[in-house]
């Protein structure tokens, strides 16, 4: 396997056991730095983990949180991953953390990136702690397949930053971070659960096409070691 493999029995302690070490990770990088910085990704997945990661006790007031990926749609939107991270992450002892969203208000998404690019330009240069999701045809951020940006975003000679991706498999317009943003980060994480994805995340280190399934510029070509968080 590309990465190393942290196997749990179930995803409650998978999120409890994440948790505590990303919060050991943030607070290493705090007592080194006086701050750190982590990119979450949305969905189903990770809630667990956000709810135990706002539980951590650290100096949130030094972590500045953003997102791996976003819908472009207002925070409010059902479907927002800001919104998401406002209702498990951004509370209890976490709620002390700066939060810096991808989504801009803007007329278009090309607009959004910019301006997120430039809000983001100031951490994250390596992450601290970057946890990538996995869909089931195996994208990554918003890595999507037939991804319009997809040779760009994983350009590993690319520029840091925000970028737009439309795909079929992908709904709404996309805003995302490079490759070359997350694939440095100090403690790279790949959060996945149920046996359905480790078939595909199988599937995915059997073969070498990176614009067929995305996730495998990660495996192949990620500059830290991936730490890849499993239960079934």
């Amino acid at each position: 396997m590309a990465g190393k493999l942290h196997e749990f029995p179930d995803p409650e302690t998978l999120a409890h056991e994440l948790a505590i070490d990303v919060a050991a990770q943030l607070t290493a990088a705090i007592a080194v730095r006086g701050a750190a910085s982590i990119a979450v990704s949305g969905g189903s997945t990770p809630k667990r983990f956000f709810e135990a990661l706002s539980e951590q006790d650290i100096n949130w007031a030094k972590v500045t949180i953003t997102l791996v990926d976003e819908r472009f749609v207002s925070a409010d939107d059902e479907r927002s991953n800001h919104r998401l991270v406002a209702t498990h992450l951004l509370k209890g002892n976490a709620e002390a953390a700066t939060f810096v969203p991808l989504y801009q208000p803007a007329t278009t998404a090309e607009e959004a990136a910019k301006i997120a690019t430039e809000k983001t330009a100031g951490f994250g240069n390596p992450f601290d702690v970057v946890i990538l999701g996995m869909g089931g045809d195996g994208h990554t951020a918003s890595f999507f397949p037939k991804g319009n940006n997809l040779a760009k975003a994983i350009d590993p000679q690319g520029p840091r930053g925000v970028l737009t991706m439309q795909a079929e498999g992908a709904g709404e317009e996309r805003l995302t971070f490079s490759f070359t943003s997350l694939a440095d980060a100090r403690l790279l994480v790949l959060h996945i659960e149920g046996d359905a994805k480790m078939i595909v995340l199988e599937k995915a280190e059997d073969g070498d096409d990176e614009m067929d399934m995305p996730i495998r510029a990660v495996l192949n070509r990620a500059a830290s070691p991936l730490q890849i968080y499993w239960a079934p």
